[in-house]
């Protein structure tokens, strides 16, 4: 080593440079995300350059002199010149202070110059002498400590009105006494006792900006931590939100949040709605204290989060208000009312009480919608919805069955006999709702259930059900589904099962009834009757027919009744009637059927018979089918004429071509009453054209009566039964020759056994 430099302090110097470069190497390797942005790297480039400025300094005493000396002091200088850059963006980064560009730009081009000075004049570098001593020219001092006044009028701009930390102050008096050295080795005269402040004048300085690398990793991750914890926050909010009953609990859920995660016991929140359920949320300090960015943005999070929710929770309870809601009243639907039956059910066990059911049923209600149409429909059931709310009272639950059928559920229901009383008054408001309004009647059958039986909710308002169809069988208005009323539902389910076994068996027969001519009492058609054979023997009509219209069994035997229709056509060679339910006429494709049972062709030997009640109503779909079939060919009967009420007026309207004059008017044949009604019914007839068919005689006054009126056509248990073959009066099969036969030959009157109710 030359001249008289301490080697400690040579030493020492390389040890500063190592202990920097180390220092740098971990903060390096601790770059990640957050610290990668925050400035740690331009901090870490200024030491690095400090640590060049210490090391080259401490290499120049161990290699001067040499040939390598001018070399060494020129990269000492060229690392300072990078230090004093390098210190711009640094000391920006950490204070957040004005741009560097300008200041920077000054700086290189005031040590290029310097540079090119070092090289080309003695301004600079004089030289070095044998002892490896430099001299420095007269131009040195400025051109090192010029800069250091340039960065420290950036520094000054940068760091007014900043906070003054314990970092910041370690700093600040590490880069005083750094610049106190800088100045005493720029000043003083070269030599191997000064020659050292050229690069021990970086250690203080270095200390300081390490402990502010240390304090800025520190808060750094401190904040990440904290960022970390904000997310979990969130996330918390946002798994609360699908546990939270209201949007009010978890908003309270996400204030404690945001209370504990700052810090701050003042922390309020609102939520507030806006249009098309829209929510805004808000979080703020009551005390007024200012926020932080970063808690301004976690507080902005978690209230999106509860807005979020909010409205989440408004369209569920809307989509769930809608699946348990009748579109049309407003009132609860079905779904909505097995439910309720449900748990009302199960309280109703536990505190053993009743639970009674109202279901009421708007008479013929299709039929009226289809005449006044739909819009009109639509209003009267919300007109009802509103009555039976009303009715009820407050503590009943009014649902929509369905079409026209609405549902009360009553808990802790009275006794029989006041539930039948409010099902009356139920329907007694109606009825004042129907003089308001054209409407059909209302028909209400009552259920209840008693503690200790089966909690069956679809028993229950099966109950309700069976109870208003007895009520609509006997015009009561009201009814309750009692025992009676079960043991005939027994009885019906065992008939109904009976009646379906009898179809798939082939017990349900057609037997044949004649039409007869009364000039020649000749066989001139006949009528299908379809008969139930149980046992080996005919079941009445009346005790099964109307079963199998409600449950639609009829449907089928019509089916089979139109197919052997036709065969008896074909065999006997006579046209056939053929009874049509109004059951039947209500099916969409009741043509359909009739062309596959009938089969094709040979339609002007078909007779379909109706009742008037089936077309009481006018129904379009009915009135069509019929029009579709007379065009065809076929004839159209009104059967029962003059039980319809009001068919005389309307007759020509329909599409008929008979009328079968109902067994009642026959009967009262033979008074002058009697023959006046049946006069004016054959002359309505006649005025419209339509052929006329006398039902039901039994006498041969009645049978004397009707000729002398004109009658060509008629039929009763005195002219022939119902029977599975051809039974004949008149003709013979196979002869064609006509018995001569006189009323005069016929029974005066039928023995008891051939009433009329046996036919039918």
């Amino acid at each position: 080593m030359g001249g008289t430099v301490p080697s400690w302090l040579t030493v020492l110097q390389c040890l500063v440079a190592g202990v920097v470069v180390g220092l740098v190497a971990m903060e390096t390797g601790a770059w990640r995300g957050e610290l990668r942005r925050s400035g740690v790297r331009w901090g870490s480039a200024w030491s690095l350059a400090l640590a060049g400025v210490c090391l080259l300094n401490g290499l120049y005493g161990v290699l001067a002199p040499g040939p390598h000396a001018s070399g060494l002091l020129f990269a000492r200088f060229v690392a300072y010149a990078a230090a004093i850059v390098l210190a711009l963006p640094a000391v920006r980064a950490y204070t957040g202070g004005p741009g560097v560009r300008r200041f920077g730009t000054v700086l290189l081009a005031w040590f290029a110059a310097a540079g090119v000075l070092w090289w080309t004049s003695p301004l600079i570098l004089a030289g070095i002498d044998a002892d490896g001593v430099p001299s420095y020219g007269p131009l040195l001092p400025l051109a090192e400590l010029v800069p250091v006044v340039v960065l420290g009028v950036y520094v000054f701009r940068a760091v007014r009105g900043l906070e003054v930390t314990t970092a910041g102050a370690c700093v600040a008096g590490g880069a005083v006494v750094a610049v106190v050295a800088l100045v005493g080795g720029a000043v003083a005269p070269a030599s191997w006792s000064t020659e050292p402040l050229r690069g021990l004048w970086v250690v203080p300085l270095v200390a300081g900006l390490e402990v502010l690398a240390a304090a800025r990793v520190r808060a750094v991750r401190r904040a990440a931590d904290r960022r970390a914890r904000m997310r979990d926050a969130i996330a918390s909010v946002s798994n609360a939100a699908w546990l939270a009953h209201t949007p009010a609990e978890l908003l309270e859920t996400a204030r404690a949040q945001c209370e504990e995660l700052l810090h701050d016991p003042s922390i309020r929140g609102t939520l507030r709605p806006l249009s098309r359920d829209r929510f805004v949320t808000e979080f703020y300090s009551a005390e007024g204290r200012a926020l932080l960015p970063d808690e301004q943005s976690f507080l902005r999070d978690v209230a999106r989060v509860v807005s979020s929710a909010a409205e989440r929770h408004t369209l569920t309870s809307k989509l769930r208000d809608a699946a348990y809601t009748d579109a049309l009243t407003g009132l609860h639907n079905r779904p909505a009312l097995d439910r309720q039956l449900a748990a009302a059910l199960g309280k109703a066990e536990v505190e053993s009480t009743r639970v009674a059911v109202l279901l009421c049923d708007l008479d013929n209600f299709k039929h009226a919608n289809d005449m006044r149409g739909r819009e009109w429909g639509d209003r009267l059931l919300r007109r009802v919805a509103a009555q039976l709310v009303d009715a009820a009272g407050p503590g009943a639950f009014v649902a929509r069955h369905g079409g026209d059928d609405f549902v009360v559920v009553v808990e802790r229901a009275p006794d029989d006999t006041e539930l039948l009383a409010l099902a009356r008054r139920v329907q007694g408001r109606f009825e004042y709702l129907a003089h308001r309004v054209p409407a059909t009647p209302m028909t209400v059958g009552v259920a209840a259930w008693r503690p200790g039986e089966v909690r069956d909710v679809d028993a229950l308002v099966r109950g309700a059900d069976l109870a208003m169809i007895a009520a609509k069988r006997g015009s009561k208005g009201a009814a309750f589904y009692d025992d009676l009323l079960r043991g005939e539902f027994h009885e019906r389910t065992t008939m109904r099962r009976e009646l379906e076994e009898a179809m798939s068996a082939g017990d349900i027969v057609v037997h044949f009834q004649p039409l007869t001519d009364t000039g020649t009492l000749e066989v001139v058609g006949l009528e299908a009757l379809a008969r139930w054979r149980r046992n080996g023997e005919l079941v009445l009509p009346q005790e099964w027919l109307p079963l199998a219209e409600e449950t639609g069994l009829i449907v089928e035997i019509g089916r089979q009744v139109f197919a052997a229709a036709r065969n008896a056509s074909e065999k006997y060679d006579l046209p056939v009637a053929v009874n049509v339910a109004a059951r039947q006429l209500d099916e969409a494709d009741f043509v359909r059927h009739v062309e596959q049972s009938w089969g094709p062709g040979a339609w002007r030997r078909l007779t379909i018979e109706v009742t008037e009640s089936a077309l009481l109503h006018d129904d379009a779909h009915a009135r069509a089918a019929l029009a579709t079939l007379a065009a065809r060919g076929a004839r159209i009967a009104l059967d029962d004429f003059g039980t319809g009420y009001n068919s005389l007026s309307r007759l020509a309207e329909l599409p008929v071509h008979v009328i079968k004059v109902d067994r009642s008017f026959v009967h009262a044949s033979g008074t002058p009453e009697g023959d006046a009604v049946l006069r004016a019914v054959l002359a309505v007839a006649r005025a419209h054209g339509l052929d006329v068919v006398a039902e039901g005689v039994e006498r041969a006054e009645e049978l004397t009566t009707l000729v002398g009126m004109g009658v060509d056509t008629v039929q009763g248990f005195m002219l022939g039964r119902p029977a599975p073959t051809l039974p004949i009066r008149g003709r013979r099969p196979g002869t064609g020759e006509i018995e001569a036969v006189t009323p005069e030959r016929l029974p005066q009157r039928l023995p008891h056994q051939m009433s009329p109710a046996a036919g039918s």
